[in-house]
């Protein structure tokens, strides 16, 4: 040690000597030798620091939310999401930027997170989570969906005057209670047309919205619905509980239908240790022991990179009236069902991966012969008169709206991820038993060439 220290020692002496002798020559030569100066400025602007600042005082648990976030170790502030061009027709100004030149938006949608995550957002628009996700409430085609959200749920029946579906926007002239299913049911999870006020600001509870929300300045989607604000955690958007705010209940109950799934049993009893923050494409078999609903439809698994379109790894399309394989805008489901084993293929065999999607294939053709009996029957009523135009005060009708829409959707999704209960008992089981009501009020209206003067049906519908 010590002749090391002496040679060490030796090394440096000559070092600065050479030193020495260097600055002195260039001093007699008059060259100046210094570094040029070089500013390092760490932290947030003024501006930036300014929105901190006041947001900390009126919003504390927002801003611990963000402070506790790897957006705030990077730099990124409220201005950077939030601020908007002066001629942006979301542009507004709160109290802390009222009069000076900066303008900003309460609304941030993925055209903001595009700026930092382009291939995520490019994915994520053209997903079923994108605009097709809000084209229920929106659209005037499915003017059907929309008279259901306010001239049926929002009561707008029980009123005079007409209810314009042209547009899927706020309807006019009517009470604010006829767009409250909507506001806060529909577009919580589908997402709606955001409208404005004089002052740039949302109106008629069109914001917050859900994951298809469509902005005023034409963009699509709000990438906060998973990656919650202001924290943002990659975390928490791999668990169940984040697909399960939207995907359960009665016609789909997916996150009910996980947990009663052997890989939700596993979540339950071991999660707490499984490692939830590794890096996208990073997060492995061995960081968790069975996967969640992020594993299995968009992590980076295998030989699969990570995916933000939902849509990608899916053969069926499980939500419709009759059940396809997935084109177009959907997917592609015949490379979805490829897909989809290759994600199986790191925890089970082929044996095991065959017989599950084999049961699933075989669950949507039981679903797809019932629905297509019932089709046959509804167009056989129609020929002759035999419907109430009213859907939803004709038995027949209603009846198969359940087949389709609760114990349809029940059932193929129950089989899909392997919960025995809901694709059973919730699922084929109800679904024959609604056929078989469709059917007996198909047979009294065929027989007598009438409609029965009261619905029998319970209007709650079957769980």
């Amino acid at each position: 040690m010590r002749r090391s220290f002496g040679k060490i020692g030796i090394i440096c002496s000559a070092l600065l000597l050479v030193g020495l002798v260097i600055g002195v020559w260039a001093q007699s030569q008059n060259l100046n030798l210094a570094a040029k100066e070089i500013v390092i400025k760490r932290g947030f602007t003024k501006e930036a620091l300014s929105c901190i600042e006041c947001h900390g005082k009126k919003m504390p648990g927002t801003m611990e939310s963000w402070r506790t976030s790897r957006m705030a170790h990077a730099g990124i502030s409220c201005i950077d999401c939030h601020k908007v061009e002066k001629s942006s027709p979301m542009a507004s100004q709160c109290e802390g930027v009222k009069g000076t030149d900066t303008y900003i938006s309460p609304m941030v949608s993925s055209k903001t997170c595009s700026r930092c995550h382009p291939q995520e957002v490019e994915q994520f628009l053209r997903s079923g989570h994108g605009k097709l996700a809000s084209s229920a409430v929106c659209d005037p085609k499915r003017a059907g969906l929309i008279k259901l959200m306010y001239h049926y749920e929002g009561a707008a029946f029980m009123n005079k005057g007409k209810l314009d579906l042209s547009t899927g926007l706020t309807p006019e002239g009517q009470p604010a209670y006829v767009r409250a299913s909507r506001a806060a049911g529909c577009q919580m999870c589908h997402g709606t047309q955001v409208e404005l006020g004089p002052d740039n600001k949302p109106i008629n509870e069109t914001w917050p919205g859900g994951i298809g929300t469509r902005y005023p300045d034409g963009s699509i989607g709000t990438c906060t619905v998973c990656h919650t604000r202001h924290k943002f955690s990659i975390a928490d958007a791999r668990k169940p509980e984040a697909c399960g705010a939207c995907h359960l209940g009665p016609d789909h109950p997916d996150i009910e239908i996980y947990y009663e799934s052997k890989h939700g049993q596993i979540f339950h009893a071991q999660s707490d240790e499984w490692k939830w923050d590794s890096p996208p494409d990073a997060w492995e078999p061995g960081d968790y022991t069975a996967p969640t609903c992020a594993t299995c439809h968009m992590s980076g698994i295998g030989e699969l990179a990570t995916t933000h379109s939902v849509n990608d790894r899916l053969k069926w399309d499980l939500m419709h009236k009759k059940s396809v394989i997935r084109s177009g805008e959907r997917g592609d489901g015949e490379k979805g069902d490829k897909l989809m084993r290759k994600v199986c293929a790191n925890c089970h065999g082929k044996t095991h991966t065959d017989v599950q999607r084999k049961s699933l294939d075989n669950i949507v053709e039981l679903y797809n012969k019932q629905w297509a009996g019932a089709v046959k029957m509804k167009k056989e009523l129609a020929d002759k008169g035999l419907l109430k135009k009213d859907p939803w005060k004709d038995g027949f009708q209603e009846m198969m709206y359940y087949l389709w829409h609760h114990t349809g959707r029940r059932a193929r999704q129950g089989a899909a991820m392997n919960a025995p209960d809901y694709a059973h008992w919730h699922g084929t089981f109800q679904m024959f038993q609604v056929y078989k009501d469709i059917e007996d009020i198909y047979n009294y209206r065929m027989k007598n060439n009438k409609i029965e003067e009261l619905s029998t049906v319970m209007s709650s519908a079957p769980y």
